[in-house]
């Protein structure tokens, strides 16, 4: 699967229609309301945002062939970038099997990647963390 393919179906968005709202106008719940949906998925959405990636690493992607969908290594990949924001990281290589990627962590954005067979000879400048996961 192409990054492309894969980030477009992330992204897409299934929107329902359905009956009054259970909301007042202040934000408030009605008493016979069910925001409990509603306030789960706000929270859930808000929890658990998924890294991003910039243009060049999409381009690397591609290039480089590395399939992100396989082996749950966009699940790991966000494991990695919040265990780099818990130590307070802001740029960090995070490694997952051998894929390489550098991340701005306090962008949560995916800078760059780079597939285990050019990972040999290179050398990684302006990261102050290192995740393997």
């Amino acid at each position: 699967m192409l990054i492309s393919e894969y980030l477009a179906g992330r992204n897409s968005i299934s929107v329902s229609t359905g009956g009054a709202s259970p909301y007042n106008r202040d934000g408030s719940v009605h008493e016979s309301g069910e925001a409990g949906s509603f306030a789960e998925h706000l929270k859930n959405s808000l929890g658990s945002k998924e890294v991003e990636f910039s243009n060049h690493a999409i381009r690397r992607l591609e290039s480089r062939k590395i399939d992100v969908s396989e082996n749950d290594r966009i699940e790991r990949l966000n494991k990695g970038v919040e265990l780099a924001a818990e130590k307070g990281s802001e740029e960090s290589l995070i490694l997952v099997d051998s894929t390489a990627f550098i991340v701005s962590v306090k962008n949560n954005t995916v800078i760059t990647t780079v597939s285990a067979d050019d990972l040999k000879g290179n050398v990684f400048t302006n990261i102050d963390s290192a995740v393997i996961v």
